[in-house]
C-alpha cells in the first residue's frame, strides 16, 4: 500500500512555498494543500511529479488539476469553517479533500462512475468523508440539500448553470470556469439577493467540459 512519507511531506512544503510565491496568500488554503497527500490521488507512475504544478490524467479521460488551480479556486471561494459547500465534479477527490481540510462541510457530485468509485476508495483510505457524496448530474446539483454557502464547479460550463445559482445562499459565492472550451474564464458570482448577482472574472483557465447526465 502506498503511504505518505517524509519525502512527500517535504515536497508538499516546497509546493506551498511555490504557491505563496505565485500570490496564493490564504493561510487556510496553503495549510490544506500542505496537508493533503496529492500523490495518492493519481497513478503511481506520476508519483515523483505529484507536487509539481502540473495536471495529470486520471480515469475516464479526466484530469487532476494543477495545484495552483485548486489553490486559486479554493481562495476565491473565501471558505469559512463549517460552511456548506457544493462541489460539482468530485473527480479524483483531491479538491474535495482540500476543502475538507479547510473544515468545510462538502457535498460533492460526480457523473463519471469510474471516478465516483475511485473517490470512494481514496476517502476511505484517508479516513475522511464528505458530508454527502453523490453519483449524478452536476447540472442538477443537490437541490434537496440547498441552500449552500459556497458552490465550486471543477469543470468548464459553456453557459451559466442557472439551476446551480438557485441553490446558492444569499451572500454566497459560486466559482466556475465559464465559456467555450477554448476560451474559458474563471468566474465568481456573489448572490446579492434572490434575483441579483455580482460577477467577477479572474482570467483564462482550462478545464475539462461540464457534461450532462451520468456516464456508467
Amino acid at each position: 500500500m502506498r503511504g505518505d512519507n517524509y519525502l512527500h511531506k517535504g515536497r508538499r512544503k516546497q509546493l506551498v512555498e511555490y504557491l505563496f510565491s505565485k500570490g496564493i496568500t490564504d493561510a487556510k488554503v496553503l495549510q490544506a494543500i500542505g496537508s493533503v497527500p496529492r500523490h495518492l490521488f493519481m497513478e503511481s507512475i506520476f508519483e515523483d511529479f505529484a507536487y509539481e504544478d502540473r495536471a495529470f490524467p486520471i480515469a475516464a479521460s479526466q484530469t487532476i488539476s494543477h495545484p495552483s488551480t485548486v489553490a486559486e479556486q479554493s481562495s476565491l471561494l473565501k471558505v469559512e469553517e463549517n460552511q456548506k459547500i457544493l462541489e460539482i465534479g468530485t473527480g479524483s477527490g483531491y479538491q474535495t479533500c482540500v476543502l475538507m481540510a479547510m473544515k468545510a462541510q462538502v457535498y460533492t457530485i460526480e457523473r463519471q462512475k469510474d471516478l465516483y468509485d475511485f473517490s470512494l476508495k481514496i476517502f476511505k483510505k484517508l479516513n475522511v468523508s464528505p458530508k454527502f457524496q453523490s453519483f449524478g448530474d452536476g447540472f442538477v446539483g443537490l437541490p434537496s440539500f440547498a441552500p449552500f454557502d459556497r458552490i465550486i464547479v471543477t469543470c468548464g460550463a459553456e453557459s451559466l448553470p442557472v439551476q446551480l445559482l438557485k441553490q446558492l445562499k444569499v451572500g454566497g459565492f459560486m466559482v466556475i470556469p465559464l465559456g467555450p472550451e477554448d476560451n474559458q474564464i474563471l468566474t465568481r458570482f456573489y448572490k446579492k439577493d434572490e434575483t441579483s448577482f455580482e460577477k467577477e472574472e479572474f482570467g483564462l483557465c482550462k478545464f475539462v467540459p461540464m457534461l450532462k447526465n451520468v456516464n456508467l
